[in-house]
């Protein structure tokens, strides 16, 4: 009897080739276990559950995914969503930050952020090929800021800062971060994060939306804290920010 998988024809069934990979991969991640390293991690990640953190250090998760990143069964694993575990996530996240393939690579991107579920995966998610395909993102991005789901948000404002404030950079992209208006911390905390990398980079472009208070109290506040603890803003820069503070 053959099989079909992941669009190939081959002689193991699928849920055989999910279980070979995912147990591989779970020998691998208890022998690479750190246990106070587990116990930090679950302290600085609080929306998880403690349950699902085995406890691998991020370079060992990185050289791991470089391995399975060369096997022949990796679409199994990627296609295995919903994760069990947090390191499975991370796992997915940086065998995607290696893809080498753009749009195949934004497609899966596309496909396993509504499964995100930390800022850490979230954060350290960041395909290296998409420097070289900034339109192709964009269209992405777009959709990605209108979601309702904390972290695939969260990714499209990541994505806006990381590549689109440098010679890409457009003022219309510091107003659609700007209109974002959520009770969600780590959303909030992005666009901050965005706003006052923006001050460094674009300052002269950004100010006028602290100056106008654009952007919610707690998220304004959040901005100009991040914006005076920055090497990259004068400490003149700084000065001035600090009067733009507002009461809430």
């Amino acid at each position: 009897m053959r099989f079909r998988h992941c669009d190939r024809i081959c002689n193991v069934p699928c849920f055989l080739i999910i279980s070979m990979i995912a147990g591989d991969i779970y020998k691998e991640l208890i022998s690479l276990q750190d246990k106070g390293y587990r116990e930090m991690q679950i302290t600085i990640i609080p929306n998880i559950a403690p349950d699902s953190v085995i406890g691998v250090r991020t370079p060992a998760l990185r050289a791991l995914a470089k391995e399975l990143s060369k096997r022949d069964d990796v679409s199994s694993f990627l296609n295995a969503l919903p994760h069990t575990y947090f390191e499975e996530n991370q796992l997915h996240a940086f065998i995607l930050s290696g893809m080498k393939d753009a749009e195949e690579c934004i497609k899966l991107v596309d496909k396993f952020l509504p499964f995100v579920d930390n800022w850490a995966t979230c954060d350290q998610m960041s395909p290296k090929i998409f420097k070289k395909h900034k339109d192709l993102l964009l269209g992405y991005v777009n959709e990605w800021i209108k979601s309702d789901h904390t972290y695939v948000k969260r990714f499209a404002i990541g994505m806006l800062m990381e590549h689109f404030l440098d010679e890409d950079f457009k003022t219309s992209y510091l107003t659609k971060v700007a209109k974002i208006r959520s009770d969600e911390y780590y959303v909030n905390m992005m666009t901050a994060w965005y706003f006052a990398t923006a001050l460094a980079k674009q300052y002269d472009a950004t100010l006028p939306y602290i100056e106008k208070q654009k952007l919610d109290i707690w998220t304004h506040n959040k901005t100009i804290q991040k914006a005076v603890e920055s090497y990259r803003i004068t400490p003149e820069q700084k000065e001035y920010l600090k009067t733009l503070k507002r009461k809430a």
